[in-house]
């Protein structure tokens, strides 16, 4: 899971990047953006159910 959480942080730093570099258009900068939001959405998704483990863990 930490692997596919990693892998979602790096898209998201690039995604930050290639939007803060001014390069992009707007259609692209839009098209990242929602990329963006998707995968912040996912990544706390994951957190979330990391966090349920984790308590579901120190009740054992």
């Amino acid at each position: 899971m930490m692997h596919k959480y990693e892998e979602m942080l790096e898209e998201l730093r690039e995604i930050v990047r290639k939007i803060e570099n001014g390069e992009t258009s707007l259609d692209e900068s839009i098209a990242l953006y929602e990329r963006g939001a998707l995968l912040v959405k996912q990544c706390e998704d994951l957190l979330t159910t990391a966090e349920l483990k984790l308590t579901e863990l120190g009740r054992d």
